[in-house]
């Protein structure tokens, strides 16, 4: 008997039946054409385009525990032809005993031209039913004549209560799960996961496991540790030199010219790198002055290539023209505090899709798919034309 422990925790508690399936309502819902064909064993061939963790494979092994069919799994990455060619003789003994045969083929998309041409004719006659499973553009990674003869779905990445939900489920669940472990972690630890896990069921699953065998308490900074995000830090209280290169930026803010030639003379005679000083000069730029004087980030980067050109000690002095042109710049912050902002809705929400209208549809498949469809071409309005470019969780946002 296997060891549960030697099994990955996502895959231990994947949902056996579409009833324990979260999300993707839009192809699984109640009376959806997927549903109805998974509960009456008629399947047609099928591909899977969703973004890693939506339940592409999930979805896979579940038609394979309801369906009377022979479910055969391969991969795209670690199979080919000869796979295909041994799958395919049974099929066709299946088929003659009156039995079908299903192929799930885990990222498709990697299969070359040839493989894909050698699956097309099986599955033409019925031999496979096909399931591909596909994180890329099946218009781009699949042939137009094996995609024809397949239904698409598009699973959508999961969202951040339903990720929530699935580690709640992998916490309480004693026999498959973590249930047994006494793992404690509060709700804002949970939501961390969630919105750190990006949509991704497993990652997030993935997460949940390595950080509870670090420790039964599961707190924020194991949670940072076990996604492997590094956050650099620095002793202001112990480190001169972060302490001088604050003094500088902050002279410069407050446009005191004669305080930031000062702090920059400081950091030069103490040698310091005059690059890292010009780096610091091109941000400050932007972050402090942006939009009120765009020439301000062109003196910026014309003193970086100088001081490049010829190093210490000439260009000190170069130094001093930018610091002192920065001090005396009207300042801006607008364009500094846009970009915080939508960081920030970025994180929160991720990888939010892009509108269907504002989307390039390059292929007919595309096209009928939505891609596109109702975009209004902003030059052959005499006026901005009213039409929305965010996406729908942030309908008229505003950061400017």
């Amino acid at each position: 008997m296997l060891n549960k422990n030697k099994i990955p925790l996502a895959d231990r508690i994947r949902p056996s039946s579409l009833d324990d399936f979260l999300g993707q309502d839009e192809i699984v819902g109640e009376n959806k054409l997927l549903r109805k064909a998974i509960a009456c064993d008629n399947l047609p061939s099928m591909i899977f385009w969703g973004p890693p963790g939506s339940g592409k494979t999930t979805l896979a092994h579940i038609i394979a525990k309801q369906s009377k069919a022979e479910f055969c799994q391969i991969s795209g990455v670690t199979s080919g032809k000869k796979d295909l060619l041994e799958i395919v003789a049974r099929a066709e003994i299946n088929k003659r005993l009156g039995k079908d045969t299903i192929l799930f083929i885990d990222e498709i998309h990697r299969w070359n031209k040839a493989q894909q041409d050698a699956l097309l004719p099986h599955v033409e006659k019925g031999t496979i039913i096909l399931i591909g499973a596909t994180t890329e553009n099946p218009s781009f990674e699949i042939r137009s004549a094996l995609l024809s003869r397949a239904r698409t779905f598009v699973l959508k990445q999961h969202n951040v209560e339903q990720i929530e939900k699935i580690i709640n489920r992998a916490l309480q669940d004693k026999e498959k799960g973590l249930g047994s472990n006494n793992i404690k972690i509060d709700k804002n630890t949970k939501l961390l996961i969630a919105k750190m896990s990006n949509g991704d069921a497993r990652t997030a699953l993935n997460i949940l496991e390595y950080a509870s065998s670090l420790n039964q308490k599961i707190t924020p900074k194991i949670i940072e540790e076990a996604f492997q995000r590094s956050y650099l830090m620095y002793d202001k209280n112990g480190e001169e030199h972060y302490n001088i290169i604050s003094a500088l930026h902050k002279s410069m803010r407050g446009g005191d010219a004669d305080a930031s030639v000062y702090w920059l003379v400081r950091m030069l005679e103490s040698g310091e790198d005059p690059l890292y000083i010009a780096r610091r000069i091109v941000r400050f730029a932007s972050e402090d002055i942006g939009l009120a004087n765009s020439r301000a980030l062109e003196q910026a980067v014309s003193a970086y290539q100088a001081c490049h050109f010829i190093g210490m000690p000439e260009c000190g002095v170069i130094l001093a023209q930018a610091v002192v042109y920065m001090a005396k710049c009207t300042k801006s912050i607008a364009v500094y505090e846009a970009y915080n902002k939508a960081m920030s809705d970025v994180r929160e929400f991720g990888n939010l899709p892009v509108p269907m209208h504002i989307r390039n549809a390059p292929t007919k498949f595309m096209k009928d798919l939505g891609y596109g469809k109702d975009y209004k071409y902003s030059p052959h309005y005499k006026y901005q034309e009213k039409q929305e470019y965010f996406p729908d969780k942030l309908k008229g946002k505003k950061y400017l």
